[in-house]
């Protein structure tokens, strides 16, 4: 499940993943709130936070994160990632080298610095 937090910019899209996320997750949650932070901003932020809860992607998400990712490349401005999953961390900091935006990723425990940095003017 991905769920949407609140108390954010508009230029920041900011969610938590628990449990099982899947490629009707990114559907209906969200690929719209990137769609309308782009009507409303030429660059947006993402925080992404993989909850302690969290248990997998099924395909259908993983293809949907890439997509995500790929459709908007020029579009992302930063990018925080908030997880203590080994392979995420590793996956991010491999993949971020090609992206043009600023990524960081973050521990749990860091998780109110990762808020504080995506949301600092740059």
């Amino acid at each position: 499940m991905i769920e949407l937090l609140k108390g954010f910019p508009s230029n920041v899209v900011a969610i938590a993943c628990h449990g099982d996320v899947s490629k009707k997750d990114y559907d209906d949650v969200l690929i719209p709130a990137v769609d309308k932070a782009l009507q409303e901003h030429d660059k947006v932020r993402m925080l992404y936070e993989v909850a302690p809860d969290f248990t997998g992607y099924d395909a259908g998400a993983a293809w949907e994160d890439f997509k995500t990712g790929m459709e908007h490349f020029s579009k992302w401005e930063r990018i925080a990632v908030i997880t203590d999953i080994d392979w995420i961390s590793a996956s991010v900091k491999i993949f971020g080298v090609f992206m043009p935006a600023t990524i960081r990723v973050y521990p749990l425990a860091d998780a109110a610095q990762a808020r504080l940095w995506i949301t600092q003017a740059a």
